[in-house]
């Protein structure tokens, strides 16, 4: 992280009242990597859409369920949107997971010349400026209000502070739903399964609970998260946080 710092300057800003319903925040990276080598950037997914607006490229990005770098070169930044979950739903009326690991064009869902929006907000030199452009982009796209958005941001709010959920069926219980009804919920606006986003916050909370030396037995810490395949266990840890188990507790390790 240290690193990265050093190469770019990351900064999150909180949406007006009007988007908080169905956007996360707006996130800014600036770059000035000039006479230096290209840095990657390593990325956690989560269970977000995200919007990038950037000169020539602007795109929409569907969950992405692995581990994934972005190259930065040159100079230059980038706004972005992070959807709440369930959030891009409303604006495209699509099949979330159809664009799940995959990228669409803007103009495919607001009908809008991506050029005039990336010369509204790019061409500011404030981040309140470019905020305020994207803003008015989202707010002349503003959908009906969907409830299904709220509803599901509760439940991976509950996931995501819950250790002990680790199966479908404790979240069916706690919200009395239908397990077959939640996953299609889950298909239709977040793009993937229930059982995705478990996994994920838990093997986040694996590798918090490695930071901290929580736990020396890496066998135990699999079994606990409700893994009794420890191939299974390191390949999704791997997937998700870019280093086996074992990998990522030697790096803690050699950092203290």
């Amino acid at each position: 992280m240290k690193q990265g710092e050093q190469k770019f300057s990351l900064a999150r800003h909180v949406p007006s009242e009007q988007l908080r319903d169905v956007i996360k925040h707006f996130w800014i990276i600036r770059w000035d990597l000039t006479d230096q080598l290209p840095y990657e950037q390593g990325i956690v997914p989560n269970p977000c859409v995200n919007m990038v607006i950037e000169h020539g490229q602007t795109a929409i990005y569907g969950v992405a369920q692995n581990r994934y770098s972005h190259r930065l070169e040159g100079k230059g930044k980038v706004l972005g949107i992070k959807f709440r979950p369930g959030g891009f739903y409303p604006f495209a009326g699509l099949l979330i997971s159809q664009i799940t690991g995959r990228s669409m064009r803007l103009e495919d869902v607001f009908q809008a010349d991506p050029r005039l929006l990336e010369q509204a907000v790019l061409s500011e030199d404030e981040d309140e400026d470019m905020v305020a452009a994207a803003e008015a982009f989202f707010l002349a796209h503003l959908p009906t209000k969907d409830n299904n958005v709220a509803y599901l941001n509760r439940i991976i709010d509950h996931i995501q502070g819950n250790r002990h959920i680790t199966k479908v069926d404790h979240v069916c219980e706690h919200f009395e739903v239908n397990k077959r009804k939640l996953q299609r919920l889950f298909q239709q606006y977040v793009g993937v399964t229930p059982k995705w986003v478990i996994r994920l916050y838990r093997l986040q909370d694996a590798a918090e609970t490695i930071d901290y030396g929580a736990y020396q037995d890496l066998t135990r810490l699999s079994i606990d998260l409700g893994y009794y395949d420890q191939s299974h266990f390191i390949k999704d840890f791997k997937a998700i946080i870019g280093a086996t188990p074992e990998e990522y507790t030697k790096r803690v390790l050699h950092a203290t």
